[in-house]
């Protein structure tokens, strides 16, 4: 399942050209604070990416909702105390 949402979020995509200095700038709404800049598009889509599964396993990890995409929404389990 968690393949699948980081699929579908990067085709939710958005990326811009930005005109102070060239650079191609990516962001995923649905996703906050999921964003990525960087001289190409090509590695501007690998950034994204990367941030995109770090900010993943951190809400996986801290039980943190993870909003649904396209219907997909990986459960995150509750913290059982030791």
């Amino acid at each position: 399942m968690l393949t699948q949402y980081l699929k579908t979020a990067m085709k939710h995509a958005r990326y811009e050209i930005l005109r102070d200095d060239g650079s191609f700038y990516g962001e995923i709404p649905e996703c906050q604070g999921v964003y990525a800049n960087a001289a190409t598009l090509e590695n501007c889509r690998e950034e994204l990416a990367e941030v995109l599964e770090d900010w993943l396993l951190f809400r996986v990890h801290h039980h943190l909702a993870i909003p649904p995409i396209e219907g997909i929404a990986p459960s995150v389990g509750k913290k059982i105390a030791a």
